[in-house]
């Protein structure tokens, strides 16, 4: 990997990010690397093995997404049907679960006086959130949020127990959890560490469905390694997640993104998995780029360069 190792160190020279963990799979063949510092102040730390970090929207995939991917596979979940039909609190009872896993609901996530809502507010407000007459693909926490809210209706408990129970404990992650959580790589300087970096998943909590897992490199290299080959967790159906399940203008498959026959999702932190299910391939990136600041478009960017160089050396 001595492209990717290159430019992570450019970037890391640039101000990007202060360092970063990363691991790539091929087969039964595991590589780590660890580059630069978790962070630069208040006090500079070597990056290190065994490091927590705030997956962000990587959250999205890790917990709710694989457990309504398994549920679908399993024939207890029907994608096609509304949300409401699981959900009756949701306001519409024309949207199906599958565009809320596509991010094609037309869900407009402004919602007025966000900052200033406590959690059961915040959540009655997306009960009845604003549905546009387009659905192209729009990305939007909220999405996510109301299907947690709709695993929280089917199985009868909080989302925090029903992702511990159906993922991390059937696939052996140890180290990962909701937040907030102790020693955690520090993320910003602006939040104290460990605490969940995302304002919505902050404030929701243990119902967040959009944000707020933090884990570690190995536990999310057990975590790709169940989705390329543990086909008992997902009735041998996994290899349809290469297919694309929007209707709308993007492709996506239900939860990931699809990229030229990788499955890929990425953290506001700075943090991304990619597995190719076909090539028995994954890479798993872990960052804190909003350290010392957060400049968005221009992450975008260099995060984009940086997995077309990973895929291509893999």
């Amino acid at each position: 990997m001595q492209e990717t190792i290159k430019k992570i160190e450019e970037y890391i020279a640039s101000g990007v990010f202060p360092g970063a963990s990363f691991a790539t799979i091929d087969g039964n063949i595991t590589h780590r690397y660890f580059l630069g510092n978790q962070q630069v102040k208040p006090f500079q730390k070597f990056t290190r093995p065994n490091l927590i970090y705030d997956l962000a929207s990587v959250s999205k995939v890790v917990g709710v997404g694989t457990i309504i991917i398994r549920d679908y596979f399993r024939g207890n979940i029907d994608i096609y049907k509304s949300l409401k039909d699981y959900y009756p609190a949701f306001h519409d009872d024309k949207l199906k679960v599958v565009e809320f896993l596509t991010h094609t609901t037309g869900v407009d996530p402004y919602i007025e006086n966000r900052d200033s809502l406590n959690a059961q507010e915040l959540k009655q407000a997306m009960n009845n959130i604003s549905i546009a007459p387009d659905k192209k693909f729009k990305y939007t926490d909220v999405n996510f949020l109301l299907l947690g809210f709709m695993l929280e209706e089917i199985y009868g408990k909080n989302l925090k127990d029903i992702i511990h129970e159906e993922v991390f404990v059937p696939f052996e992650m140890s180290e990962t959890s909701y937040g907030p959580v102790e020693n955690a790589v520090l993320t910003s300087l602006d939040i104290p560490r460990g605490q969940i970096h995302d304002p919505k998943a902050r404030l929701l909590g243990v119902h967040a469905g959009s944000a707020g897992i933090f884990s570690s490199l190995v536990d999310l290299e057990k975590f790709v390694r169940n989705y390329l080959f543990n086909e008992s967790y997902f009735l041998d159906n996994i290899e349809k997640l290469n297919e694309n399940f929007s209707m709308q203008n993007k492709e996506r498959s239900l939860a990931w993104d699809l990229r030229n026959g990788w499955l890929l999702h990425t953290g506001y932190t700075g943090t991304f998995i990619l597995i190719n299910l076909k090539k028995k391939k994954a890479i798993i990136f872990l960052s804190n780029r909003v350290h010392l600041k957060d400049e968005r478009a221009k992450w975008i960017e260099d995060r984009d360069l940086l997995i077309d160089i990973m895929i291509n050396e893999l």
